[in-house]
């Protein structure tokens, strides 16, 4: 999703791979490419096995925290409600945004030459737009959410049903498919015919259209304007329900409303941090390469990271879920007892 510039001063147009096209009376023979080089975080051999070994250790981080909470809102019925219903689907897509490139990028580390087939280019441009458009209409289903729950709290079990909740997220999936549909269809029948250098770790649909051999002026504005308005108009839905609730948590000073405090700053987080860098890399036109690798890097590694930390840190209903859950599964001495088992 990142609108940095790809450099293709540095080294000469490579073609890994190219095969004929038929011939029509309306097209010139040319050549196809196959497969795309990823030049990836660094280009510096040594800072290669950093790499490997900082970008798993983050990839496990991300796996363990979001199954975590996953693991801990299905197991106690206590959290059995609207809100951590949404958050395990948030934690569930926050995998799926970590996990469509970075398990590559982490492979691409050991390796010299990066490469990724035409196919699969294709398929990290569906699926990055596919998730990454879902958790905006999702965040925007938890802010909806909260708006209820505060403001309309007698009404909250039943405008908030369970049917109601899996409806949001239904909508948020499809609302991600038909984005992730409109920006490919941008890019399927474009003709690549030479350069093939993809200046990022994993292809980002608007570095892989400046590489077609055409002039991609206008598409590139209609991918900005399609990502943009539905980066925008959720970040505006969230920025008026929130404003809505702080007026109404203001406004009431009961223990209820301290908590609600405690729940909203946690949420306004997850939002300033998932929406700053999309909304800094689809308005700002100044941004380098350097920056926006930057950008990508904490958009699909960090904040999976940072949300189960966010969410659990200030929540005592979600520690306390786990702290039951490690006592029903993590006895005293029932760890220390499998690793002698292992050993021996």
């Amino acid at each position: 999703m990142l609108t940095s510039l790809t450099d293709l001063c540095f080294s000469p147009i490579q073609v890994t791979e190219t095969k004929s096209l038929p011939k029509s009376m309306n097209e010139t023979n040319h050549s196809r490419v196959t497969e795309f080089v990823l030049l990836g975080l660094s280009s510096s051999r040594e800072l290669q096995p950093f790499l490997f070994l900082i970008f798993s250790l983050f990839y496990l981080a991300i796996l363990l925290g979001n199954f975590l909470i996953i693991l801990t809102v299905t197991s106690d019925s206590r959290l059995h409600t609207p809100m951590y219903f949404l958050l395990a689907n948030l934690s569930f897509i926050d995998v799926c945004v970590a996990s469509f490139a970075t398990p590559k990028m982490i492979a691409d580390s050991l390796v010299e030459h990066k490469t990724i087939s035409f196919d699969a280019c294709l398929a990290q441009i569906f699926f990055v737009h596919l998730f990454t458009g879902s958790e905006m209409v999702l965040l925007v289903s938890m802010a909806y959410d909260r708006y209820v729950a505060i403001c309309k709290p007698l009404h909250y079990m039943t405008i908030m049903s369970r049917r109601v909740c899996v409806v949001l997220v239904l909508i948020s999936w499809f609302v991600g498919f038909i984005h992730t549909t409109s920006q490919l269809a941008f890019t399927v029948n474009l003709p690549f015919c030479g350069p093939n250098k993809v200046d990022s770790f994993f292809c980002d649909l608007p570095l892989v259209t400046k590489l077609a051999c055409t002039d991609t002026y206008v598409v590139s504005l209609l991918i900005v304007a399609d990502s943009g308005f539905l980066s925008l108009s959720s970040f505006l839905l969230l920025v008026v329900s929130y404003t809505v609730i702080l007026v109404t948590v203001r406004n009431r000073s009961s223990a209820s409303m301290a908590k609600a405090r405690s729940t909203l700053t946690a949420h306004i987080t997850v939002v300033t941090l998932f929406f700053g860098p999309c909304i800094f890399i689809y308005v700002w036109p100044f941004s380098s390469y350097s920056v926006d690798k930057v950008l990508a890097v904490f958009y699909t590694i960090f904040t999976p990271i940072l949300n189960p930390v966010i969410y659990t840190l200030r929540n005592k209903e979600v520690k306390a879920a786990m702290s039951k859950l490690k006592s029903r599964y993590l006895k005293p001495g029932q760890v220390s007892a499998v690793i002698r088992n292992a050993l021996s």
